[in-house]
């Protein structure tokens, strides 16, 4: 059918305000409650239920910058290039069925309170505010200006508006709901906000299949078929001739290394080994260990098998509408050139009505993902800096007001940097970057006891430092071989920090049994530290609850394998695959049955 515009009309503009005004309607109901204490504000009472937690965590992880990134991926490497953020399903899952009643079992109002509950000492201290400075506002601020920025390019395209125009509304609306309602409010909205999300992308990508002449056309496109492959190709030595490197370069970076390496070694929002940011904010608001871990599995099984195929399907068919970066621009002349722009200029065909619930369905993903920036990062800058450091005596009220402020600041630096930014690709590489190498120490400072506040220190701090040199320094090694600068930087910021749990000082007795005691995490690497008390009379492991660690790790691959067969099994249907596709759902079936069996296992109160 070809490229058609269609400009938004008053149809459209009226679905799109009335969304708005529901939204702030919900941050005005909810706002008398959330102010009452700090705990309301950033944890909503600890009372909520994992299908609501679920929910948000799902709302929460689809920003607009999401489909935008998952578009250029698709558009310069191809669907396996989706790897990248794949992989990290494996820590999810982990988080899942190790992790999240862990978490819940803390107590703690933000994760950063796991400091001074797990080390000890004066590094404590400086690792819990330095913590709360670097994630609460200078990371933070990172990633909400790449969300912003992605509302820039939407904005521009399917509205008309400027970029300052687009920053200037979406973060004016999403500052007033997230000052006055808090975690709750997030929370309540976000249901409403992934079945708009949900509904809009579905609907973006039927139409963009059928405007790029239908799903055979689509899928028979010489340009689309060269980026169809779920796998990158494993043909990577031909005898007589060698190995091709650009194809081992491909095969490592896509998959190995995402699959092997990238998901315990990085530290990315949404992703975090061992858990922590802002899905770790709602496993601390769920009613219990149980609701903790539900929530969790239901963000995994909706975050990686139902999602992605609409974006993925918008990818491939603007393949055919606009199969170069010319194109686009030719296009689109007055917009910040990029492969990701292709979302949005396919959203462009919608028909009204329906262009403006897709629009709709983007604020929502904005609004979503900000306004929980907002609210996880001024819980930090509240009670782990303001309160820790600043203010000890900090009334309820004083800290509600701190939280609003901090959150006010935090946006207006986000929508300042959103400017400047150009690559969702881009901006993705600099955050894994950033937080390479920290996954393990993340992973085992729960399980083993050697792990200190420096470990931490040192391998956050050479992970910057080592990432943000490779950013302006890049020898022709990197240039051919991709995947090195990270594997050069798990390599020495992990091997730093496993030496420095040796030879640094140790967290002192009293935290370690106390930490123990509290928790119950289990595992051999607190056999020392139980010996030792036990021989002092001092029984850590008493009242200790049974060790499920194994049963977990089950329950974790397990989970694996049911979300790849499900996100596999759908694309192989949409390819024309039905036998293979149907395989996999008898996958589905028997390692979900075997998850069912085991879960009660988990837990020794279900309810």
């Amino acid at each position: 059918m070809g490229y058609e515009f269609i400009p938004v009309n008053a149809l459209d503009w009226g679905i799109i305000i009335g969304f708005l005004v529901f939204t702030l309607i919900v941050g005005i109901i909810v706002s008398k409650k959330a102010g009452e204490s700090s705990e309301d504000f950033f944890l909503s009472g600890r009372s909520m239920p994992w299908w609501l937690l679920g929910f948000s965590m799902v709302a929460t992880t689809f920003s607009t910058d999401t489909p935008n990134l998952v578009t250029d991926m698709v558009r310069q490497g191809g669907v396996a290039q989706n790897w990248s953020w794949w992989a990290f399903l494996m820590t999810g899952m982990l988080t899942t069925f190790i992790y999240s009643k862990l978490w819940r079992r803390s107590g703690v109002v933000t994760d950063l309170g796991f400091y001074e509950l797990r080390y000890s000492g004066e590094s404590a201290a400086f690792l819990r505010g330095f913590r709360a400075v670097y994630l609460g506002f200078l990371f933070n601020i990172i990633v909400m200006a790449t969300v912003s920025m992605a509302a820039i390019k939407i904005g521009g395209v399917m509205l008309g508006l400027k970029p300052w125009e687009t920053v200037l509304y979406a973060a004016a609306i999403t500052t007033i709901f997230s000052v006055l309602g808090g975690l709750k409010s997030v929370l309540i909205t976000d249901c409403l906000l992934f079945v708009v999300a949900m509904v809009g992308s579905v609907a973006a990508a039927v139409v963009s299949v059928n405007r790029a002449g239908g799903l055979d056309v689509v899928l028979n496109n010489p340009l689309v078929q060269q980026k169809m492959d779920i796998l990158p190709s494993f043909n990577i030595y031909t005898p007589g001739v060698g190995f091709d490197k650009e194809s081992l370069n491909l095969l490592i970076t896509l998959l190995l290394m995402p699959v092997l390496v990238q998901w315990w070694s990085a530290w990315y929002p949404g992703a975090e080994p061992g858990g922590g940011g802002y899905l770790t904010q709602r496993v601390l608001a769920a009613k219990n260990e149980a609701h903790a871990t539900g929530s969790t599995l239901f963000f995994d099984i909706a975050h990686y098998a139902l999602r992605p195929w609409p974006w993925l399907l918008v990818a491939l068919a603007s393949l055919v509408l606009f199969p170069t970066l010319d194109s686009l621009k030719s296009a689109f002349p007055h917009t910040m050139p990029g492969h990701d722009l292709a979302y949005s200029a396919m959203l462009t065909m919608l028909p009204h009505g329906l262009k403006g619930i897709v629009v709709a369905s983007l604020m929502s993903a904005y609004i979503s993902t900000i306004s929980t920036h907002l609210n996880w990062g001024s819980s930090y800058i509240t009670y782990d800096f303001w309160k820790r450091f600043l203010r000890p005596q900090a009334s309820e009220k004083e800290m509600v007001l701190v939280g609003r402020i901090a959150t006010v600041i935090l946006m207006v630096f986000a929508c300042v940097l959103a400017l400047f930014l150009k690559s969702a690709t881009f901006a993705f590489k600099i955050l894994v970057g950033f937080g390479a190498g920290t996954g393990l120490v993340f992973i085992l400072r729960w399980f083993w006891w050697r792990i200190n506040a420096w470990c931490e220190i040192a391998a956050m701090t050479l992970s910057f430092i080592i990432s943000t040199t490779f950013v302006f320094w890049e020898p022709e090694l990197f240039k051919e071989y991709t995947f090195l600068p990270y594997l050069i930087n798990v390599a020495i910021s992990t091997t730093v920090w496993v030496i420095l749990a040796y030879v640094a000082p140790a967290t002192d007795t009293k935290t370690l049994r106390s930490f123990y005691r509290h928790i119950c995490p289990g595992g051999p690497g607190w056999n020392k530290v139980i010996k030792e008390a036990n021989e002092e009379g001092d029984q850590i492991d008493k009242y200790a609850v049974p060790n499920t660690l194994p049963q977990g790790i089950l329950c974790m691959i397990l989970g694996t394998i049911v979300v790849y067969s499900l996100l596999f099994s759908t694309g192989m249907y949409i390819y024309g695959k039905p036998v293979p596709a149907t395989c996999l759902l008898v996958l589905v079936a028997a390692c979900g049955f075997g998850m069912y069996k085991l879960w009660p296992k988990l837990y020794l109160n279900n309810d």
